[in-house]
């Protein structure tokens, strides 16, 4: 409309290729399906899964992945050895999401690799990758914002609101998510 104020979202497009958009269909319909529907102790099924879409896994059979996880784009998703993927965890991984050996993500998790530019009417889709480090704990429904890179054996307190990188082997907690204390090593 001629004269029309300019509005969020104006002249917006995907960022998606028509490939990813129909791997995104694909897999949608199995997350929701094989995935979903899969007996809890068959965390090895999913990975391997969650491998035929692009996930880099390279020991499907020793990492937890639980079946009412949410995964985004599996493509964009790495999996470390002893990694655990909780209840009702949603990795919105528009940017890589990588776990490293022995991470932990608890339930409700949410690991948000993906924003808008606020500063454009026609809000460009951000994204920054994750990393959360060797042996790190994110207690329940802790939020990750993109860019962050949590150290390792690091300690997120349950609902904390992580947007900046948080150090390794601290117990950190708080909205926003700060350290608090060293972690003790585990015995």
């Amino acid at each position: 409309m001629p004269g029309e104020p300019p509005y969020l979202g104006q002249n917006c497009v995907s960022p998606f290729s028509r490939r990813e958009l129909i791997l995104r269909t694909l897999w949608h319909a199995v997350q929701v399906t094989l995935f979903r529907w899969s007996p809890r102790p068959c965390h090895g099924f999913r990975a391997r899964l969650l491998r035929l879409f692009g996930a880099n896994i390279i020991a499907p059979s020793q990492v937890v992945v639980f079946p009412t996880a949410k995964i985004f784009l599996p493509w964009k998703l790495t999996l470390a050895p002893r990694s655990m993927v909780g209840r009702e965890v949603v990795i919105y991984n528009l940017a890589p999401v990588s776990l490293d050996y022995g991470a932990n993500l608890s339930q409700r998790t949410h690991l948000c690799a993906g924003t808008h530019d606020y500063l454009r009417w026609s809000m460009p889709m951000v994204a920054r990758p994750i990393v959360i480090g060797r042996n790190a704990w994110l207690g329940a429904e802790v939020f990750v914002g993109p860019g962050v890179t949590i150290g390792e054996l690091a300690v997120i307190g349950a609902r904390s609101v992580v947007i900046k990188d948080q150090p390794a082997r601290m117990i950190c907690a708080g909205q926003p998510c700060r350290p608090l204390k060293p972690r003790p090593e585990p015995q």
